[in-house]
């Protein structure tokens, strides 16, 4: 298959229209929908180019679809939770100091001399205390947006409910 000039003009028309590469490789006819973006690559054809009335669709669309996430998922409620201002500071501790009680989030490469642990007072059941904890134990994703009473930290729970 070689590209003629009538193919290649035809395709600069589509694309400046915004069709598909596998739309242009059908009306065209004879090629492929990766030899249409190879070629669009090699002419140096812009990026897919939206009309202004297509960016405002999309843009009111994601923000109904936001605000619905923010009001049912889970990981909405865990953005929600904000570090009080009088959170206590790391103590940064070496292996020895560390207790049941405290965080042993690392801080650094265990190779570093520098690197030490969060020690703060950690959450009951947990590893950490709560500024790692989120870090450390990412929210589930939509899929998995079932909630259940019991795998929710206690100090979070009281966070989703005053939210």
């Amino acid at each position: 298959m070689s590209w003629t000039d009538e193919k290649v003009n035809k395709l600069k028309e589509l694309w400046g229209k915004g069709q598909t590469a596998s739309q242009i490789a059908e009306i065209i006819g004879g090629i492929s929908r990766n030899a249409v973006i190879g070629k669009a690559h090699r002419l140096n054809l812009s990026a897919k180019i939206k009309t202004k009335s297509t960016n405002n669709h999309n843009k009111e669309y994601f923000k109904s679809t936001n605000q619905e996430i923010r009001k049912k998922g889970r990981r909405s409620k865990f953005r929600s939770l904000i570090l009080n201002k009088d959170f206590e500071p790391a103590k940064n501790l070496q292996l020895e100091e560390l207790t049941e009680n405290t965080c042993k989030y690392m801080e650094g490469h265990p190779d570093e001399k520098e690197s030490s642990f969060c020690g703060r007072k950690n959450v009951e059941k947990f590893s950490y205390c709560p500024l790692h904890l989120m870090q450390v134990f990412q929210p589930k994703s939509k899929k998995e947006d079932v909630i259940e009473k019991e795998e929710i930290p206690q100090f979070i729970e009281k966070k989703i409910k005053s939210a």
